[in-house]
């Protein structure tokens, strides 16, 4: 235990020499993190947020923490809290950590991505490192561990147990019986060739060119337009890559998608795509009409480029032969 707490100590000096906490940098964009107390219990839910301070030219993106947090296990990503005053915003990225295991933790720096209004470089503000005690239940080993009431014994009653059979036999015969009117009708009827599925890609597509055409942004409806256009992709995700984007924050739909095979090549896009909208839902703050392009732009890259091989490869064959 000694060991462990002399190594605990060492690592917190030297990543405190290599970053302050809330360190700022040239855009003027700082980070800090916080935990909600000093000492856990194993099991609890620890509370690990980074506040980040930034004014409105700067164009957060949602954070990733790192792999060498040892021992902690991220329960859940909350959704980002943002809000503007006075040209400047406040933006809050939340974690729920545990520990299984006793000890000294340390979450080492996160770097928080952002672009500048009019650069497409990604820059990084860094967190101040942060330390937490994980300790065990105290248990009275003269006492154990007790039932708070003794276990009740309910004694065999024959006629519940018959009224259940009753009623599991009533149900199959009930069930049988419509299986086999089902079967009757539809062998009666005359086979009908059921209408093909348009396929996800297509219904996504022709969604985009709806809404391009509707021109939401162009008219002030910035935050309707944001919403629409991630509710496509989302519901693209669903249907294409039969995961529950609609019910995911974007960290956790974005590590979804990395799984799926085909994605390689959208998942930083997809990051970015649906961090910008998080901003423009959760801050409140009308982006650059760059920005709503580049947000269209990146949807059909998303589509096009996950679009299943063959069908690719087909329509590629009817392009060349028109």
């Amino acid at each position: 235990m000694v060991r462990r707490q002399i190594s605990f100590s060492i690592l917190f000096l030297f990543l405190s020499v290599g970053v302050s906490p809330g360190q700022s940098n040239p855009d003027n964009v700082s980070a800090r993190a916080t935990v909600d107390k000093p000492n856990y219990l194993v099991g609890d839910y620890i509370n690990y947020q980074i506040v980040v301070d930034c004014d409105t030219t700067a164009h957060l993106i949602t954070p990733v923490l790192p792999d060498s947090m040892k021992g902690l296990v991220l329960i859940k990503t909350v959704p980002v809290a943002a809000k503007e005053s006075e040209g400047d915003v406040n933006a809050t990225f939340g974690f729920i950590l545990s520990a299984y295991d006793s000890a000294q933790y340390v979450v080492p720096p996160v770097a928080v991505p952002y672009r500048m209004s009019g650069d497409t470089t990604v820059r990084y503000a860094y967190s101040n490192l942060v330390s937490f005690t994980v300790s065990k239940v105290k248990v009275d080993a003269q006492t154990g561990i007790k039932d708070v009431k003794t276990p009740l014994t309910i004694p065999l009653d024959w006629r519940w147990i018959l009224l259940w059979v009753l009623i599991i036999v009533l149900l199959a015969a009930i069930t049988f019986y419509v299986i086999r009117q089902y079967r009757k009708k539809k062998l009666q009827k005359s086979p009908a060739r059921a209408a093909a599925a348009v396929p996800p890609h297509v219904t996504a597509l022709n969604e985009l060119h709806a809404l391009e055409d509707k021109k939401l942004w162009q008219k002030g409806l910035v935050k309707e337009y944001h919403s629409s256009i991630t509710e496509i992709i989302r519901r693209y995700f669903e249907n294409r890559f039969s995961m529950p984007a609609m019910e995911l924050p974007t960290s956790e739909a974005v590590e979804a998608l990395r799984k799926r095979e085909g994605t390689a090549g959208i998942i930083g896009t997809t990051h970015d795509f649906l961090s910008n909208a998080d901003l423009v839902k959760f801050a409140k703050f009308t982006p650059l009409d760059s920005v709503n392009q580049e947000m269209l732009k990146q949807a059909y890259e998303i589509v096009n480029k996950t679009i299943p091989v063959p069908v690719a490869n087909e329509q590629k064959e009817v392009n060349d032969v028109r």
